[in-house]
């Protein structure tokens, strides 16, 4: 492949695919070390990539409701046409990632043969079959690189990193001091996106929580969407009934992506679900306690040494359902200690 001067990324659409596809992102900027790289990113992820030194820029790709949409994505097409960019790597699998990079004149567009966007494709990757490259979802976007002849072979990518975690700590004890939040701070993400399944429950969150703030002396700030808002002031108000001696507060709904992120990296310690909560707290190299159920922790867990899976290993689990249709046993299986002790282990190794 000639070497482009110019190339877009087109980002995963959520948190969680989105730091697993870091390691790609870093891979492309090391083999075009001297070429323009701009990040094509929905707004809920777009500030992920502020920061990092492969991204020379990010384009909000926006989205509207009923039929202001097609003119956004129009809109959209006319900013990447006047980018003249040489090549488009499709990190997200939809049709419509396909369609406006073609419709943007970008003359070789690379992505894997899916959503029946093969025609769209100048180099048309074949999806991977189950056991051909490793499981964890960071190496799916390695190996479109790799089969498009853009690396000559996986890097090595054991652990999952987001550069700017430095910076964003620091701006995120900023954060938490003006609100008034003491330091140190542990980190509670209960819900999960994707369905019930995932969520252990709200009740062990706060029985660990209350464990850990009391032992570390520290406050306890619960994060998630404004759909999560009635979910952590569950949890909240658990805490507070327990512990009343304990700082508590709820940040569910009132922080943008940037905040969350950098309220977490100034964590000392994140309790969660999988979730994309749990991904930037593992890539921030935040010490990371996760309860796994539904999902497979070796496909979508965290990467290095500062975190840790907790499962209740029985036959049903992963079935990667949203909502259980028995007894939720993978979840109601971990007791609140087992959390403790592992975030214990990683606070005294880290």
């Amino acid at each position: 492949m000639p070497e482009p001067a110019r190339i877009l990324i087109r980002a995963a659409n959520w948190i969680g695919d989105a730091v697993m596809s870091l390691p790609a992102l870093r891979a492309v900027r090391s083999r075009y070390p001297q070429a323009h790289i701009a990040v094509l990113a929905r707004p809920w992820v777009e500030d992920l990539y502020r920061g990092e030194s492969s991204v020379n820029r990010v384009i909000a790709y926006t989205h509207r409701p009923g039929l202001h949409d097609f003119a956004a994505k129009w809109n959209t097409t006319r900013i990447l046409a006047h980018e003249k960019f040489d090549l488009a790597i499709l990190f997200q699998n939809a049709f419509e990632a396909a369609l406006i990079a073609k419709l943007s004149g970008i003359s070789k567009i690379v992505g894997y043969n899916r959503d029946a966007r093969g025609p769209l494709l100048t180099e048309s990757i074949p999806v991977p079959s189950p056991g051909e490259i490793p499981k964890h979802e960071r190496f799916y976007y390695l190996e479109l690189l790799r089969r498009a002849g853009i690396i000559d072979e996986i890097p090595k990518s054991d652990e999952i990193r987001l550069e700017s975690a430095p910076v964003r700590a620091a701006a995120g004890r900023e954060t938490l001091a003006s609100m008034g939040v003491p330091l140190p701070v542990v980190g509670i993400s209960p819900g999960a996106a994707y369905g019930s399944a995932k969520r252990w429950l709200p009740e062990r969150f706060a029985e660990a929580a209350i464990h850990l703030a009391s032992e570390y002396k520290a406050s306890i700030c619960l994060f998630g969407s404004s759909a999560e808002r009635s979910l952590c002031d569950s949890v909240a108000e658990l805490i507070v009934s327990r512990a009343p001696k304990l700082y508590v507060r709820s940040l569910a709904g009132d922080t943008s992506l940037r905040s969350f992120i950098e309220c977490t990296a100034a964590c000392m310690l994140f309790l969660t679900n999988d979730s994309g909560a749990m991904h930037i707290a593992s890539a921030l190299g935040v010490p990371t306690v996760t309860v796994f159920g539904a999902t497979d922790h070796l496909a979508t867990g965290h990467t290095g040494t500062r975190g840790r899976v907790i499962r209740n290993d029985v036959p049903c689990s992963p079935c990667l359902r949203r909502e259980c249709p028995i007894d939720h046993r993978c979840m109601t299986g971990v007791p609140a200690s087992a959390v403790v002790d592992a975030a214990n282990e990683l606070l005294s190794v880290h």
